[in-house]
C-alpha cells in the first residue's frame, strides 16, 4: 500500500542526443559540394549521357529489345540533364545524378538477367 501513497521517481538524467539521418548528412555534403558545380555537371552529362546512357542502351538492345526498359533510360538520363541545365543547386542535382546512375545499373543488371542474344537485334 505505500506504493499506492508515495510515489517514486528516478533520479537519472539521460541527455538527448541528437542523431542526424543520413539523408540530412548526405543533403548537408551535397551543399558543401556547391564550389564544385562544374564537375558535378561535367560528370553528369559527359559520363552519364556520353558513357552509362550508351551502354544502357546497348544492354536493352542486346536483351531483346523489351520496351518496358526505354522509358526508364529515357527518364533517367532527361531527368539528370534537365536539372543540370536548369542550373538547379547541388542539393538537387547530386541526388537526382545519383537516382538516375542507379535505374541506369538496376535496367543494366535486369537485362543481364534476362541474357544477351544478338538474335534480338536483327529485323
Amino acid at each position: 500500500m505505500s506504493t499506492t501513497i508515495q510515489q517514486q521517481y528516478a533520479s537519472s538524467f539521460s541527455a538527448a542526443s541528437n542523431k542526424t539521418s543520413l539523408w540530412k548528412k548526405f543533403i548537408s555534403w551535397c551543399e558543401g559540394q556547391e564550389k564544385n558545380r562544374l564537375g558535378w555537371l561535367a560528370g553528369a552529362v559527359a559520363g552519364h549521357g556520353c558513357v552509362l546512357t550508351i551502354l544502357t542502351m546497348a544492354a536493352i538492345i542486346f536483351s531483346g529489345n523489351h520496351f518496358i526498359f526505354w522509358p526508364f533510360a529515357i527518364a533517367a538520363m532527361g531527368a539528370c540533364l534537365v536539372v543540370n541545365l536548369a542550373a538547379l543547386p547541388t542539393k538537387i542535382t547530386i541526388p537526382v545524378f545519383f537516382i538516375s546512375v542507379l535505374i541506369d545499373m538496376v535496367i543494366i543488371a535486369s537485362c543481364m538477367v534476362i541474357g544477351f542474344n544478338i538474335g534480338g537485334t536483327y529485323i
